[in-house]
């Protein structure tokens, strides 16, 4: 189905003075707020399990609990997203969430925290789909690409800051302190979201006034009609995602092989994110002018060459700086999946089309750990990253192949020009 021509009403994020800062307060807003406390969290889940009685195996399921809901409610989050609207399925989503966080401080028991984390998950994806539909709402196509990898941006700003916001907090008070952090945050977030300029407005008020262009499907039938995107484009997105995944469970893994203390890889791993949150504005200007592939290309090179070194590396130099060459790729593709995804998606059926797409993505994050534990223990660790890197980097054919081509200066003419 083709889109709508632009609504009147919406013409301000079409003409030539739109400005990402003009949205930056409703648009990024909730989301800096909330990956503030899902960063505060992320060191406690598994010590608050054990704090509970958990097992070491026990503890690392309870962390996973979260990845894995979000795989198991990807394509639900996508359709309740379509049924009730971007911006009350954001509110509802970060009011749960601080719900769920108070649940899992105040956990009488380790059933009640895994239960709580596994809701979590289910209230990131919700989270994660509704952002991505209301950006395409309130972008002009010509800065789409600049607007969702600011978002991965300031997502990944967000998730550094919590951890130093929780440590005094879980100093004082114990592990699961760190859950106050993020009550805090979910709350904050649906403030922000309720009482702060509604960005999709035109678009919602459009559908209702027409309502006969709406086609109401399934969902079931939009991940149908769009299967050939999906087993295509999709399987690109697999790849991004599992070398994502791949390097963040072998670095700390080859760090630890060669002798590094934890500090020593907790300051590796600092460094890394701050040169990845350097580069995603960047990474969306390279996008939008040049196309998407002058970015997805080099993203899963830059990691696949870098999990392709970490065996050549014996020392805290040399790790670090395979690790930046990593850095650069990951910071470099700073938000290439929902870019891509965005431009894929339907005018109608778009949040049910996301869930799947998200599902696509999480899919490839979730399978290369699996595939790292195989290869580790059957034949050894350097095995591990020399198989990974080398799948990334056979992978970058097919991305490269079906991401779609565009003529930057022929769109920016039909679409209009904007500011830098």
């Amino acid at each position: 189905m083709s889109r709508p021509a632009p609504d009147a009403t919406s013409s301000d994020t079409n003409g030539a003075d739109f400005s990402l800062r003009s949205i930056a307060v409703p648009a990024y807003g909730p989301t800096i707020i909330a990956a503030i406390g899902s960063g505060a969290i992320v060191p406690i889940v598994a010590l608050s399990a054990l704090d509970l009685g958990a097992s070491p195996s026990v503890a690392a399921l309870t962390v996973g609990l979260g990845l894995i809901a979000e795989l198991f409610f990807a394509v639900p989050a996508g359709a309740l997203v379509h049924r009730v609207g971007e911006r009350r399925a954001l509110l509802w989503a970060s009011a749960v969430d601080a719900v769920g966080a108070f649940v899992a401080l105040t956990a009488p028991s380790l059933t009640v925290l895994m239960a709580t984390v596994f809701a979590m998950g289910f209230t990131s994806s919700v989270f994660s789909v509704a952002r991505q539909a209301y950006l395409i709402d309130a972008v002009p196509t010509t800065m789409r690409a600049r607007a969702l990898s600011t978002l991965g941006g300031v997502n990944r700003i967000g998730m550094f800051i919590g951890p130093f916001i929780g440590a005094p907090i879980i100093h004082f008070w114990g592990p699961r302190a760190g859950f106050a952090v993020a009550v805090a945050a979910g709350l904050g977030a649906a403030a922000l979201v309720q009482f702060g300029p509604d960005l999709t407005a035109a678009h919602e008020a459009q559908a209702k006034a027409d309502p006969g262009d709406r086609v109401q499907v399934s969902t079931a039938r939009v991940l149908w009609d769009h299967r050939s995107t999906y087993l295509t484009l999709g399987l690109g997105i697999m790849v991004i995602g599992a070398a994502r995944s791949a390097r963040l469970v072998l670095l700390p893994l080859w760090a630890e092989h060669v002798g590094l203390s934890a500090s020593t890889t907790a300051i590796i791993f600092g460094i890394v994110g701050g040169v990845e949150m350097l580069l995603f504005y960047p990474a969306g200007s390279v996008m939008d002018r040049f196309g998407r592939i002058w970015v997805a290309v080099p993203c899963v090179v830059l990691l696949g060459v870098g999990m392709l070194s970490l065996p050549l590396t014996h020392s805290a130099i040399a790790v670090t700086v395979v690790a930046l060459v990593a850095a650069v790729g990951n910071g470099m593709g700073s938000g290439i999946v929902m870019t891509l995804g965005a431009d894929s998606a339907p005018e109608w059926g778009r949040s049910q089309f996301l869930g799947g797409w998200r599902f696509v993505s999480v899919v490839g994050g979730s399978g290369s750990p699996a595939l790292i534990s195989l290869i580790t223990a059957q034949a050894g660790l350097a095995a591990a990253c020399v198989s990974l890197g080398g799948l990334a980097l056979a992978g970058t054919g097919w991305l490269a192949y079906w991401v779609p081509r565009f003529d930057p200066v022929r769109r920016a003419a039909r679409e209009g020009s904007v500011t830098r």
